[in-house]
């Protein structure tokens, strides 16, 4: 059984046991989260499409980590001769699903 759910803005297709990471959410590590916006759920004999979501239906996770991604660099170089350097490292939340209810 597989769910594409929506966290930050990103949808992202789900099943059991995968390990995914999403934009930086509310929890300590350990901690389980429940994802409610779900989108759609498959895998059984006809697939459930919800109109925006499917209502009763929920996928539960468990925190792994929080943390930051590796850092991007942006830099600018202008015709006088002046550079600038800056980085930027994005937060995430990596989240083992454990479980998808329907």
């Amino acid at each position: 059984m597989y769910a594409v759910i929506r966290t930050g803005g990103k949808q992202y297709r789900v099943a059991e046991g995968d390990v995914l990471r999403i934009e930086k959410i509310a929890g300590d590590v350990g901690a389980e989260v429940t994802f409610t916006d779900v989108l759609m759920l498959g895998g059984t004999d006809s697939p459930k499409v919800g109109k925006p979501t499917v209502s009763g239906a929920r996928v539960v996770g468990k925190v792994l980590a929080q943390d930051k991604h590796r850092r991007v660099l942006h830099f600018r170089k202008e015709k006088e001769g002046w550079t600038r350097r800056r980085g930027h490292r994005q937060p995430y939340t990596e989240v083992k699903v454990t479980s998808i209810a329907g």
